[in-house]
C-alpha cells in the first residue's frame, strides 16, 4: 500500500485492491466474531467484578491451583484470560483494512478524517475508565489506531518491519518482566503478599464503598490501572497489523485461498497455543504476563480461523443463539460499556454487593453472573436493531464523528 493509493488515477490502476463489503453491507462473519471476543471478554472480566477486592484482585489475589476451588477458578480463568481480548484487538485492525479500502473505492484520501475517530474514541475510553472500569482497553485501542493508520499507507515492507519490531519488543518486556518475577520469588506467593498488605482499603472501596469512592480510587491510581494500557501498546501494533494483512489475505473470503489460511490459522494457533496456554495458566502467578499475552494471541488466530471457517460454510438460516451473538458483535462499543456496567451494579457496593456476600461461592456464582449478563445483552442488542441501525454509543459517536462535516453545509445555507 503506497502514499499513491490516495491519487484517483492510482487507485484505478490498482486492479489487486482486496475487495471490502458491499456497499452499505457488512461482513457477517465479523460481526459474529466481536460478539464472541465482547462476550469473552467479560468471561475475563467478571473474575474481577466478582471478587471483594474488584480489580484490585488482578494484582493482590491472582488464583492458584493449590486447592480444588483454586484449580477449578484457574481452569475457568484460563478460558478466556487474553484470548478474547486478543482476539478483539486482530478485529479491530480487520476493521481498519476495511475502512482503508472504502476510502479507497469512494476516492477519499486516508487516513482522512480518522484522527478524528481516533480522538473521540480515546475520549469515550477515558470516560469508561474514569466513571466505570479500571482496565478499559479503547483507550489503547485509539492510540495504537493513530500509528497504524499511518504504516497502512507506507507500503507492506514497513508495516512488516512495525509489525516484527513491535512483536518482538512486546516479547523482550514480557520475558524481562517474568524472569524477574521469577528470580525474585522468595517461596511465598507475591499474590498473598500483597494482600495482606492492600486488603482492608481495597475491600472497603469495592466491596462496601460508594460509587464517589471507586472514583476517587482510579483516580489515586490511575497509573496503576493505565499500566497494562502501556504494556500492551506493542502486543496492539502487531496485532492491527495482522489483522490488516488477514483482510487482504482473503481471511474472510469464501473460496480456496481463504480456506487454506482459515486452516492454517485454525491448526498452528490452536495446536500451539493451547498446549501452550495450558501450561502457563497452572504455573503460577509468576508467568501471569506469559499466560495473559503471550499464549492467547496464537490461541485467538486460531479461534478466528476455525469460526469463521465455520460461519462461511454454515447453510440455511441463523438460530436465535448465532443472531443473538452477530447483535452483539454490531453493538459492540455499547456492549463493552453495559457489561461493565451491570457487573458493577451488581458486585460492588453501591449496588446490590454480591462480590463481598457472595465470595464463598467462589469459584461457581462468577460463571452464572457471567451467563446472566450476557443473556440480557445479547436479548437486548437484538431488540435494539429491530429498530436503529447502530447500538446507543455507535449512534453518539456517529454524529459526533460527522457533525463537522456537516456544519459548513448548515452554514451555507
Amino acid at each position: 500500500m503506497k502514499q499513491s493509493d490516495t491519487d484517483p488515477a492510482a487507485r484505478a490502476a490498482r486492479a489487486d485492491a482486496p475487495p471490502g463489503p458491499p456497499e452499505g453491507g457488512r461482513v457477517e462473519a465479523l460481526d459474529l466474531l466481536r460478539g464472541i471476543a465482547i462476550i469473552g471478554t467479560l468471561g475475563t472480566n467478571i473474575w474481577l467484578f466478582t471478587h471483594p477486592l474488584g480489580p484490585a484482585s488482578a494484582f493482590l489475589d491472582i488464583p492458584e491451583a493449590d486447592s480444588a476451588a483454586g484449580a477449578v477458578e484457574v481452569a475457568l480463568r484460563a478460558l478466556t484470560n487474553g484470548k478474547f481480548l486478543a482476539l478483539l484487538t486482530i478485529l479491530f485492525g480487520v476493521g481498519l483494512g476495511l475502512q482503508y479500502n472504502s476510502a479507497l473505492r469512494r476516492g477519499r484520501t486516508w487516513p482522512g478524517r480518522y484522527p478524528w475517530r481516533a480522538t473521540l474514541l480515546l475520549l469515550e475510553g477515558l470516560l469508561h475508565f474514569v466513571l466505570v472500569f479500571e482496565f478499559d482497553v479503547l483507550m489503547g485501542y485509539a492510540l495504537v489506531s493513530m500509528i497504524v493508520v499511518y504504516l497502512m499507507v507506507r507500503g507492506d515492507g514497513w508495516a512488516r518491519v512495525w509489525l516484527w519490531g513491535a512483536a518482538t519488543l512486546h516479547l523482550v518486556l514480557v520475558a524481562a518482566v517474568t524472569t524477574a518475577l521469577v528470580l525474585t520469588n522468595d517461596g511465598s506467593a507475591g499474590a498473598t503478599s500483597g494482600k495482606t498488605a492492600g486488603e482492608p482499603e481495597w475491600v472497603e472501596v469495592y466491596a462496601t464503598g460508594s460509587w464517589v469512592d471507586q472514583l476517587g480510587a482510579r483516580l489515586d491510581n490511575a497509573l496503576l490501572f493505565r499500566l497494562e494500557m502501556v504494556l500492551i501498546l506493542p502486543m496492539g501494533v502487531a496485532l492491527f497489523l495482522v489483522g490488516t494483512w488477514l483482510l487482504r489475505a482473503g481471511a474472510f473470503e469464501r473460496g480456496a485461498r481463504g480456506d487454506r489460511l482459515r486452516r492454517r490459522l485454525a491448526v498452528w494457533g490452536l495446536g500451539a497455543g493451547v498446549p501452550l496456554n495450558t501450561v502457563t495458566a497452572f504455573a503460577g502467578p509468576d508467568w501471569f504476563l506469559v499466560d495473559r499475552y503471550v499464549a492467547p494471541p496464537l490461541v485467538a488466530l486460531g479461534l478466528l480461523g476455525l469460526i469463521t471457517g465455520w460461519a462461511l460454510r454454515a447453510r440455511g438460516g441463523a438460530g436465535p443463539l448465532r443472531c443473538g451473538v452477530s447483535a452483539v458483535g454490531r453493538t459492540a462499543l455499547s456492549c463493552y460499556v453495559f457489561q461493565n456496567l451491570a457487573a458493577s451494579a451488581l458486585c460492588y457496593g453501591w449496588g446490590l454487593g454480591l462480590a463481598a456476600s457472595w465470595d464463598g461461592a467462589r469459584p461457581w456464582w462468577p460463571p452464572a453472573a457471567w451467563a446472566g449478563i450476557v443473556a440480557v445483552f445479547m436479548v437486548g442488542a437484538t431488540l435494539w436493531l429491530r429498530r436503529f441501525d447502530r447500538g446507543p454509543l455507535e449512534t453518539v459517536l456517529h454524529a459526533a464523528y460527522t457533525a463537522p462535516r456537516r456544519a459548513p453545509a448548515r452554514r451555507g445555507r
